[in-house]
């Protein structure tokens, strides 16, 4: 048994925070491995491409569609060791993914080994989704669960930042070697770090699941809240010890859990479909357009790509100091709705252009900067809270597997489907309809998704149910205390 000691005062939060900065260093080498496409493609398309031919079109189409074949399996694979052989294996097995994609880019530069890496990447980002939430989520606190939560997105855009910059300004080798640091980093770090409390209790390792428990704590095993937060564990496993083995049908045959199923299903696709991926992926041609005539921002595309990074790494830090402090629904709808209403600024741009009726160029780029600072404040790391946070342990990582894979096939298809649809009935229709998503998905959060900030499980069970169940929850209740009186 491992013994874990604590240096800073009783009831401090540094251990949590350490714990999740760690656990959050592999979106970081995500983010990296996002990032790392904007500059190298467009060294690697040039004249001076590192190896010697520049790469065709098609070529970089694979390369950055391998990634989004691979994380839809390796979702469910992520899920599955994160249950039987734990959180930790699995992260360290994440990081590794990531350590073979940068060898496998610095071992050859032949396509296949291009592409490969990035199907390594997909691989990466899969247990990133999976395993991270689920992690942080259990060894955190409830007053500080929603802000150590929120670090996943910071981290992932301060890795594509990074990136960003070290792609203008090193050689393509010592690229790849800065991005190798940070995977390899973390497997050195992260073995020192503990298994999740609830995964310990699950396997029966009561014991060692109250010691880590009072580490990340900073306090003695004995201390009171320690044991509660033990026996709460331990309690949900029980509750739910009889029920089938198969989680999605568990979930699918129980009314409250399906509702919270419908719920993170609904943010996670409103997340994806909102309009960030084909903003991102659009984000060049918009410049350009504003720039020609001489009007507007003269920069070039990788520096494009800085000031959007900016934007989002402002976002995703505003989200982590913010998100305890006003609660997950106001941030995730007042985001949502920011958002839409910048989709219809830039929309609007695009319909007076296509009428040949000129437009200032700087409502393009300020619609396109507030699209991905909202996308970074709530959006994206709102509802990936949320959805940690609806679920037990039984279900937690089946539900992030399944909300994961439907994330990638939607990105997927935006990605494919995109170019054609705008050619077809206009951008600015397809940026209308991510503007009438937006304020759909506000609405939706509104009036059906509880508000989940320092609540447990219970609590928020409690809100999903309607009226009428907790009418007859209530007379079950009163009929089971006059037995008990009797």
């Amino acid at each position: 048994m491992a013994k874990y000691n604590f240096l800073c005062a009783e009831g401090s939060k540094l251990n949590q925070i350490i714990c999740a900065v760690l656990i959050n260093l592999p979106m970081l080498a995500y983010g990296s491995a996002i990032g790392w496409m904007s500059p190298m493609t467009l060294l690697l398309q040039s004249d001076q491409s590192p190896r010697g031919t520049p790469l065709t079109d098609q070529e970089i189409s694979w390369m950055a569609s391998a990634a989004y074949f691979t994380s839809i399996p390796a979702n469910f694979l992520f899920a599955y060791l994160a249950d039987r052989f734990g959180r930790k294996i699995s992260m360290l097995i994440c990081s590794s993914q990531f350590v073979c994609c940068w060898l496998v880019m610095l071992s050859s530069m032949e396509t296949w080994a291009l592409v490969l890496a990035r199907a390594l990447v997909g691989t990466g980002m899969a247990g990133c989704y999976v395993i991270t939430p689920l992690y942080v989520k259990e060894i955190s606190e409830n007053c500080i669960r929603g802000a150590l939560a929120s670090l996943m997105i910071l981290n992932q855009t301060l890795g594509t930042l990074l990136l960003y910059v070290l792609g203008d300004v090193l050689s393509y080798r010592t690229c790849l070697l800065a991005c190798l640091a940070v995977p390899a980093a973390h497997l050195l770090l992260f073995v020192m770090m503990p298994e999740s409390p609830a995964f310990l209790v699950r396997n029966g390792d009561i014991k060692e699941g109250t010691r880590v428990m009072a580490w990340l704590r900073c306090r003695s095993e004995s201390d009171p809240s320690v044991q509660l937060e033990i026996n709460t564990i331990r309690k949900e496993l029980e509750q739910e010890s009889g029920s089938k083995k198969f989680a999605l049908r568990g979930i699918l045959a129980d009314k409250i859990l399906f509702r919270a199923f419908r719920i993170a299903m609904v943010l996670t696709l409103a997340r994806e479909i909102c309009g960030a991926v084909p903003v991102l992926n659009y984000a060049g041609d918009i410049f350009r357009m504003t720039s020609e005539g001489g009007s507007g921002l003269q920069i070039t595309p990788n520096q494009q790509a800085m000031v959007l990074g900016v934007f989002q790494v402002a976002g995703s830090a505003v989200a982590s100091s913010f998100v305890e402090k006003t609660g997950r629904k106001v941030l995730l709808i007042s985001t949502s709705t920011v958002f839409g209403v910048s989709m219809l600024g830039l929309s609007s741009w695009f319909l007076l252009r296509t009428l040949g009726i000129d437009a200032p160029s700087w409502l393009p780029i300020g619609s396109l900067w507030l699209c991905i600072f909202c996308n970074g404040c709530g959006l994206q790391p709102v509802s990936i809270v949320i959805v940690s946070e609806l679920f037990s342990f039984q279900y937690r990582s089946t539900v992030s597997a399944i909300t994961s894979s439907t994330g990638c096939f939607a990105d997927f298809i935006q990605m494919l489907l995109f170019k054609p649809l705008a050619s077809l009935v206009g951008i600015h229709t397809l940026f209308y309809g991510f503007a009438g998503i937006c304020f759909a998905h506000s609405l939706y959060v509104t009036f059906v998704v509880p508000e989940t900030k320092l609540r447990n499980l219970e609590e928020i069970y409690h809100r999903l149910k309607t009226r009428a169940e907790i009418e007859e929850d209530e007379k079950v209740l009163k009929i089971k205390e006059l037995g008990a009186v009797v």
